[in-house]
Parts: C-alpha cells; sequence; structure tokens
C-alpha cells in the first residue's frame, strides 16, 4: 500500500486493515469506488459526496470531495489512482487520515484489502473507542461493495 509521508501504519496513532474477496473482476470493482457519488446509496455510513473539483463523475487523480462519514465532514484529496489495482486519499477534518485500498485479482475473483490511517489529538486520545467502530464501518463497507459489485457494473 502506498503511503503520504508521516501517514505509514508505524507512523499513526491509529490504523485498521480489513480485506474480503469479491466474486467480480477488479475492473468492475474499481467502477463502483471510484463513483464516489453514488457511496451513499450503497454504503450507510457516508453521505453528501460531492465531487469539487477534478473530476465527475467519478473520482480521477488530484480530484478533491466533500463528504460526511462516522459523523464528521471531511475534505479529501484523490492522491493514488493506479487503475484497478490502487486508489488511496487523504481526508482532513478534526484529524489527518489516509484511506488506501487494494485490488488484487486471483482465482476466485479479487481480494480487496482497505487500511486507514488517522493523526491528531482525536486518535492520539480515542483511539481505544475509535479503532473497533472504524473496523466495523469498513467491513460493512467491503460487504457492501461485495454486494453491489457482484450484482453488476454501475449505472
Amino acid at each position: 500500500m502506498y503511503w503520504p509521508a508521516g501517514m505509514t501504519p508505524a507512523e499513526s496513532a491509529l490504523f485498521v486493515h480489513n480485506e474480503i474477496v469479491i466474486d467480480a473482476p477488479a475492473e468492475l470493482i474499481w467502477r463502483w469506488l471510484v463513483r464516489a457519488e453514488r457511496w451513499p446509496g450503497w454504503y450507510s455510513n457516508c453521505a453528501d459526496v460531492k465531487i469539487v473539483s477534478g473530476g465527475g463523475p467519478d473520482l480521477s487523480v488530484g480530484a478533491e470531495f466533500q463528504w460526511r462519514t462516522f459523523g464528521g465532514h471531511l475534505q479529501s484529496h484523490v492522491l493514488i489512482f493506479d487503475f484497478p489495482r490502487e486508489l488511496g486519499w487523504d481526508a482532513v477534518g478534526k484529524l489527518r487520515a489516509y484511506h488506501g485500498w487494494r485490488l488484487e485479482s486471483d482465482r476466485v475473483g479479487c481480494r480487496v484489502v482497505t487500511e486507514e490511517t488517522q493523526n491528531g489529538i482525536l486518535p492520539r486520545v480515542l483511539g481505544w473507542y475509535l479503532r473497533p467502530k472504524m473496523l466495523r464501518g469498513h467491513q460493512l463497507w467491503l460487504e457492501s461493495l461485495r454486494r453491489i459489485a457482484e450484482s453488476g457494473a454501475p449505472p
């Protein structure tokens, strides 16, 4: 996984890792991931996704987007866009975060890994509380992605 400077798991106050196998090709899963404004339709832990610049209707390298997740408003920039293998963005709000996705084709379909690191006062003080919530939220995202990707291509 690509990590921006200062955001590796070893340098961060909080790190989570989730993964799942999806019975769909990486290219199709990628299309669901980059169609960010549609996330709220299939992933219940986000809302109000709006691509502000550099993309639309899909995320692209350098795209900036705003959204709500885990109860917070975030500003994000796409830092990694390696079709259809790796996607990653930063997030700035009451913390600094990096969220990456890695897609690895295998004989069953595609192994999807999502990892996130966070720095700032909130993850430093409340990491014990935030980590289990993030693990559950990211697992929900993966399971929702599997359901929607296995149903077909996005509109």
